[in-house]
């Protein structure tokens, strides 16, 4: 599996938000958002062996693989399988664009899905059929820009049977939050506002 990076920090996002956790970045991704944050994972990297990898996780309980598009590593399914014999939480981080109908159906299993919106360039490679998966385990992430993603947002919502939990964050991790809330507050949308926690507490930072 090519690996970009493996590092033990706290969530930074979403239902997890705080939890230590060990982060299994791969290498590649099938998107080119305008506002991605992680373009270094795209290349490069390191051949590792799921072994290897597993050593590396050492006894953290939680382990984020992400990427990058961690679902287009063809032995993926492999690490799901050494993870969850290891008792570990999986938290997959995946950009809603690959076929997710095989991911381990396990109570330890959480896939934090986006849908991309519009500023982002991809909203038109999304796989809606990914979202009937979701249940309350799971996470559904909207990187909101501005208004033009906000209704964007709003209109997917209530044109998919959307069954699981919704987050709504800024571009940046931490801009426009007020803006934000107030929107979500005024359409009364069913979802949660959160910023990016690593964001706030190093900055726009590698490794953390």
């Amino acid at each position: 599996m090519r690996i970009c990076e493996i590092f033990r920090s706290i969530q930074g996002e979403g239902l997890t938000m705080g939890v230590p956790t060990v982060f299994v970045r791969t290498v590649g991704c099938n998107l080119d958002c305008s506002w991605c944050d992680t373009k270094y994972s795209f290349t490069g990297g390191t051949e590792m062996s799921i072994p290897e990898i597993m050593k590396r996780i050492g006894s953290c309980r939680t382990v984020c693989v992400t990427g990058g598009e961690p679902m287009l590593q063809k032995d993926i399914y492999e690490l799901f399988d050494a993870l969850l014999k290891a008792g570990k939480r999986i938290v997959l981080e995946t950009n809603g664009s690959v076929d997710l109908k095989d991911v381990p159906d396990d109570p330890l299993v959480m896939i934090s899905m986006d849908i991309k919106c519009p500023s982002s360039g991809m909203s038109d490679r999304m796989l809606d059929s990914n979202t009937e998966l979701l249940t309350m385990k799971d996470q559904l992430k909207f990187v909101i820009k501005d208004q033009t993603d906000l209704d964007y947002a709003i209109r997917y919502l209530k044109d998919h049977q959307v069954r699981t939990n919704v987050i709504f964050g800024p571009v940046g991790g931490t801009d426009k939050l007020e803006w934000l809330v107030d929107e979500v507050l005024r359409n009364d949308v069913d979802a949660r506002v959160l910023p990016q926690l690593h964001k706030i507490i190093w900055g726009d930072k590698k490794g953390v």
